[in-house]
């Protein structure tokens, strides 16, 4: 899923004589925040311009956005939130809409699902010669989901039996420490009528079952003076019990009506978004063959390829880029692919000067190649001066315009001068530490550039500088947070200073003229075979977070209990400590972790957490959201990739009274009984799933099907007519008129293949009763869109 949260405009006004407003966003799935942007100070019309992607690695029903106003004395304000449902999401795909902003209420914010057991019985008595039947509604409940709401889900449930004059409420005991809890506790409720009932002749409305309803409330035992949390709720009429007197269903949670404060919407301002969304369901390996091998075979003849169409229908490049780049990388094949791909481009291009300047499919692979092969080279070569920059907090600024009173121009213009040539220098002494991958691709465009320009001598050299310091250095020292270089955003006054090393640096690379031109010359930086040698590195330090972890038991008779601690990941150990500037409590050097999985949320009735694995024990660790368990497992992974005795196989659950939950194998050194994740391609330290990456482009060519039936057009009009082209198919770039009527033809054919065995999965899916609670408007959704898809044919 990609976010990009563009800006929001008329904010209301803070409530006294300085009425602008420190605002920033928050990305939540559900209640979990998972993203933030920067802080806009004083601005009740805040632009954020920041783009978020990320794997969602779990399930849910609402994507939020929260504004918030920063409140330095007292907790953070939400002025108000954008709540798209997700069977909503593919409605705004890839548009950029402008959402009102709706207001916070406790009691809207919920989540989760509640399983409701009901059952209806019948106990005959005679009193005073009158025959009643008592029926006892039988009740019993569990959950799934919860929100966790200032840190902790202590969660219990309220059950109440409605009716036009009763209400009776009964309360299950507190759960303490999970989301996901099981209330053991059976309610009965007891409900009079006559032997004679029918439902003509029966007159006494109170007791009439069908006009009565179990209402089911979950709430958060909090100690806070401001009571307990409402977490959700439904609302069961009893006539779903039907003649056979028993139901039993999944319900999603709801919020409670009229729960908030009535308030104007258009009061609290609009947000402008644009979210792409797509969700994949992956099949077996051999399902994509067909596909898979299709694209794996663009490099030649690129014109015509699969690849190369996906570029041309695609709305945006980058859509096509991300799974391209991610598919070849793992099956080895990036280099040549993406060298076919730019000499195409390169031939395409009549100034040197504008080469590779465009959005093109070129551009986009390339860029997310670097984002993905070079992150640990990026952190090896910017971080240390970044972090002394957001350190020192020396002023930058060389507009006289934005100069404050206290600050010095020249003064401002030397810290300037000083911090752009360390930076200029530790990149142009890198090339020891660029990864091979990128170094051969930097060589591939070289060639091509020199081969078709040889009049130019320069362009050798701008061809690669466009991307190292325009696409890659200077993005990164714009923002560093997003480069996993700083944990947050920097404030204004260091955000400043990086825009203006990151313009300084921007133009110094697209130099490619008199004096630049000698530098280049003399630099071996972009023309030799590189390796990224992280045995020379001394001390990298990649992630430090609070989490929560279970103790290792190395002590004997050590309590195995949960505490919060300071981690810190660096590229010779994995440490946590009681605080931040502590001392270690445990230090796991990285050679000795054997694997770094995800555990069953059963184990602990936890959700978010990880496990690192040693040889003696595995460390149990919770992370803050779901994307972060994800980055730590990731980088684990990467930095642990190379250790001689990693594991194959792991235990997905925890070793708890005796025996392993997932296999019940009693043996704590028993073997795992699951595979490891897959291992890793050689020079590139990135985790892939193949089959993912070709479900992903399935996906986007299904979305595109009618550009592809206009492209198969524009060939059959290419090929007949040798007059100006058509304005309808002039969007699209095609060289080989016949060969790519060839491979679009076979594209399709795969891709109807793949369409029939979504359709059979998605009809099969929905019959689970679990994967549709009640509540749940997507399989309403999914049926509509039967109704309207139509079989495309060529």
């Amino acid at each position: 899923m990609t976010m990009k949260v563009r800006e929001a405009k008329n904010i209301p006004p803070y409530p006294g004589p300085n009425r602008m407003r420190d605002c920033y966003c928050t990305v939540n799935l559900d209640q979990e925040e998972v993203f933030r942007t920067k802080i806009v100070e004083k601005s009740l019309c805040p632009f954020y311009g920041e783009d978020f992607y990320c794997e969602i690695p779990r399930s849910f029903r609402h994507l939020s956005f929260y504004i918030f106003d920063r409140d330095v004395f007292r907790r953070d304000s939400s002025i108000g939130k954008v709540a798209v449902k997700k069977e909503d999401l593919q409605k705004y795909h890839g548009k950029d809409t402008w959402f009102q902003l709706q207001p916070v209420s406790a009691d809207s914010e919920v989540q989760g699902k509640v399983h409701l057991e009901l059952r209806l019985s019948e106990v005959i008595t005679d009193r005073n010669t009158h025959t009643h039947t008592h029926t006892h509604t039988h009740t019993h409940t569990h959950c799934q989901g919860l929100p966790i709401v200032n840190g902790q889900c202590d969660p219990y449930a309220a059950v109440s039996l409605l009716g036009p004059s009763r209400s009776e409420a009964k309360k299950t005991k507190v759960k303490r420490k999970t989301n996901n809890p099981q209330f053991e506790d059976v309610f009965y409720f007891e409900v009079t009528r006559p032997l004679s009932y029918t439902k003509r002749q029966f007159d006494v409305e109170e007791e009439d079952v069908d006009k009565l309803a179990l209402r089911v409330d979950l709430w958060n035992a909090s100690n806070l003076k401001f009571g307990d949390e409402f977490l959700g709720g439904v609302r069961v009429p009893l006539r779903v019990l039907g003649q056979a007197g028993v139901h039993d269903a999944w319900y999603f949670l709801q919020p409670r009506e009229n729960g908030g404060k009535s308030v104007k919407v258009e009061e609290l301002g609009s947000l402008r978004l644009n979210i792409v969304y797509t969700e994949d369901h992956v099949f077996p390996s051999e399902h994509y063959t067909p596909l898979r091998d299709l694209l794996l075979h663009s490099a030649n003849p690129v014109s015509a390829s699969t690849a190369h169409i996906l570029g041309e229908v695609c709305r945006e490049k980058q859509e096509a880029a991300i799974p391209l780049v991610r598919l070849f990388l793992h099956y080895g094949k990036i280099v040549p692919f993406i060298s076919a791909i730019a000499h195409a481009e390169v031939n395409r291009t009549q100034d040197p000067n504008t080469i590779f300047r465009g959005n093109s499919l070129t551009s986009k692979c390339i860029d997310e190649t670097m984002k993905l092969a070079g992150m640990h080279y990026l952190q090896v070569t910017l971080k240390p001066i970044i972090d002394e920059i957001c350190t020192e907090h020396k002023p930058c600024e060389i507009d006289p315009v934005k100069l404050k009173e206290s600050e010095n121009l020249d003064t401002n213009r030397e810290n300037l001068r000083q911090y752009v040539d360390r930076i200029f220098n530790v990149i142009t002494t890198s090339g020891v530490r660029c990864p091979t991958v990128m170094c051969d691709i930097f060589f591939s465009l070289r060639e091509s550039a020199a081969t078709r320009f040889q009049v130019d001598q320069d362009v050798r050299y701008t061809a690669v500088s466009s991307f190292i310091f325009l696409r890659f250095f200077a993005p990164a020292i714009l923002s560093p947070n997003l480069f996993h270089l700083r944990p947050h955003h920097p404030d204004p006054a260091t955000s400043r200073t990086l825009t203006l090393i990151s313009k300084t640096i921007q133009t110094l690379g697209s130099l490619a003229k008199s004096k630049s031109v000698s530098f280049w010359r003399r630099s071996p930086f972009f023309f030799s075979s590189f390796f990224l040698d992280f045995s020379e590195i001394t001390s990298l330090l990649f992630l430090f977070r609070f989490m929560i972890k279970r103790a290792q038991g190395r002590n004997r008779f050590g309590m195995k209990n949960f505490k919060k601690r300071w981690f810190r990941l660096t590229n010779h150990e994995f440490t946590y400590h009681k605080t931040k500037g502590e001392g270690a409590l445990c230090s796991i050097p990285i050679e000795n972790i054997l694997a770094v999985e995800r555990l069953e949320e059963e184990s602990f009735k936890m959700k978010n957490m990880f496990q690192v694995i040693q040889p003696e024990r595995a460390l149990y660790i919770q992370a803050n959201n779901c994307v972060e368990a994800r980055d730590w497992i990731d980088i684990l992974t990467k930095v642990s990739q190379c250790n001689r005795k990693r594991l194959s196989t792991y235990h997905p659950s925890a070793y708890l009274n005796g025996h392993w939950l997932c296999c019940k194998l009693s043996a704590d050194a028993a073997p795992g009984c699951t595979p490891c994740t897959g291992g890793l391609p050689a020079n590139i330290q990135l985790d892939v799933d193949g089959d993912r990456e070709t479900e992903r482009i399935y996906s986007l060519f299904s979305t595109y099907m009618t550009k592809l039936i206009k492209m198969q057009e524009a060939c059959g009009s290419k090929s007949v007519y040798d007059g100006p082209e058509q304005e309808e198919y002039s969007s699209f770039v095609i060289d080989d008129p016949q060969e790519t009527y060839k491979t679009l033809k076979q594209i399709v054919s795969a891709v109807q293949t793949l369409e029939q065995q979504h359709t059979k999965y998605k009809r099969d899916k929905f019959k689970k009763t679990k994967e549709h609670p009640i509540g749940d408007k997507s399989f309403q959704c999914y049926i509509r869109q039967q109704s309207e898809s139509s079989t495309y044919s060529i």
